[in-house]
């Protein structure tokens, strides 16, 4: 038996609409949820043109000019723009009938190369018993016929399952919306021997530790401690035969572990740093869930994954922009502070679930729309976008001077000492004092 798809009525003139326009064939991507019993898909979203693609030159229609990097990129992009519990969940395609028949093994091939790009790029991994089936959806242009077909992308020799494809209205009106403000003051060290100061490499290790605090915190939902195994609306009220949009909404506190529990080991590690990274602010995540019976576990996964997704990506933005403004190679490494992108949020007509994006302080509305336009083809009006944070910020701190070859050795013979006294069980607080007044290095438990 198959994987069904519950479908947003409103997709399916969308992709009608699609197939007119259609020469010979227009790609792009299915967004949504997973579930155990059932998916859900709220959004289709069409690949970007291209500027060149307007100029292909005339001649048989065939699929080999197909942009991988390019519908990869574009999942990439959109899946930063999606709120907790949201994911690409797939790849469509409407064709002429005459590629109908190298169509799926072109939608196969996308599935696995989107999949490998998105999981690249993610600070946690698909558990186990998640739903790793992902979905190849083809539409004859001319007949309008639909085929669906999922892969399981965690089985790169996966074949074609069947899959049912259902239309229903107001799918999401009255999905469950978390939210949660995290306050964040990370500080990640800039190891000496790391080649040419390479601050995203550093960030991306320091925020995977950050992350696995984040997964094994405590999360209290309108204040309660829940059993991950209990329906997330239990001693609730459930919306019932209502069409319009409206959100049950749940607050939720996180509370981050400080320390481990007594039995516990611990080692200390001493670090020669050249420099550290400071990440500090408020940040605001928001989730959302079906509304059929989930599980409390189903609601704070998708919680927790906002939360290491939204400064993951939004450091990503930062270094991208810097890029583009300073080059891939800065020949100096000096102090800088830098104001990590703000979080918005634009809701869906007809719809609970609101989409996300980020904002640098210079960026005008204007360029937040051309955005979701280009990205996800919805147009949003300038009064729709809610700015949702204060400015969190990025100081990146080098070490002023140096140290010479004298004090480097001095540093790793004391270094050597120190590590073996902590073998031992014996920390000598002198040897710690020596090392601070020579160079600067991070000190801190695993």
């Amino acid at each position: 038996m198959g994987r069904t798809y519950l479908v947003e009525e409103g997709i399916g003139q969308y992709l009608t609409e699609l197939s007119t326009k259609v020469k010979p064939y227009v790609t792009g991507l299915l967004i949504g949820q997973c579930s155990p019993q059932r998916d859900y898909v709220i959004r289709a979203v069409r690949t970007p043109p291209k500027e060149q693609q307007q100029e292909e030159s005339v001649g048989p229609p065939k699929l080999a000019s197909l942009d991988e990097e390019w519908i990869t990129t574009h999942a990439s992009q959109v899946s930063r723009m999606l709120p907790g519990g949201l994911l690409v969940l797939g790849v469509f395609m409407v064709a002429t009938p005459e590629l109908a028949k190298d169509g799926q093994n072109a939608l196969r091939k996308l599935i696995f190369s989107v999949e490998k790009s998105l999981s690249k790029r993610r600070l946690w991994k698909l558990a186990e018993e998640e739903v790793s089936d992902r979905a190849a959806l083809q539409i004859c242009s001319a007949t309008k016929k639909v085929v669906c077909r999922t892969y399981d992308v965690q089985d790169p020799k996966s074949s074609a399952k069947p899959a049912e494809w259902k239309y229903q209205s107001a799918l999401t009106a009255s999905w469950l919306a978390l939210g949660c403000t995290v306050n964040v003051n990370i500080h990640i060290p800039l190891l000496a021997t790391s080649p040419n100061h390479d601050l995203e490499k550093n960030t991306k290790n320091g925020l995977n530790r950050w992350s696995k605090q984040i997964e094994e915190s405590v999360f209290l939902i309108n204040g309660q401690v829940k059993d991950e195994d209990t329906e997330l609306l239990e001693g609730q009220k459930k919306l019932r035969g209502n069409t319009q949009a409206s959100t049950q909404f749940s607050d939720v506190k996180v509370l981050t572990q400080l320390c481990r529990g007594a039995s516990a080991r611990s080692t200390a590690t001493v670090q020669v740093c050249s420099g550290s990274i400071n990440l500090r602010g408020a940040v605001k995540c928001r989730a959302y869930v079906h509304n059929n019976k989930p599980k409390v576990k189903e609601a704070i996964q998708a919680l927790k994954r906002d939360i290491i997704n939204t400064l993951s990506d939004r450091c990503e933005i930062l270094f991208e922009d810097l890029i583009l403004n300073e080059g891939p190679q800065k020949k100096s490494f000096e102090r800088e502070y830098h104001v990590l992108p703000q979080r918005l949020f634009v809701p869906v007509a007809g719809s609970s679930v609101m989409l996300s994006d980020y904002k640098f302080g210079d960026e005008a509305a204007g360029e937040i729309q051309e955005r979701f336009v280009e990205m996800l083809d919805q147009p949003v009006q300038a009064e729709d976008i809610h700015i949702a944070e204060d400015m969190s910020t990025v100081d990146i701190c080098p070490v002023a001077d140096s140290p010479s070859d004298t004090q480097q050795a001095q540093l790793t013979k004391a270094t050597l000492l120190l590590k073996l006294q902590q073998n031992m069980g014996l920390v000598v607080a002198a040897a710690v004092a020596v090392l601070a007044s020579i160079f600067s290095f991070s000190y801190f438990s695993d």
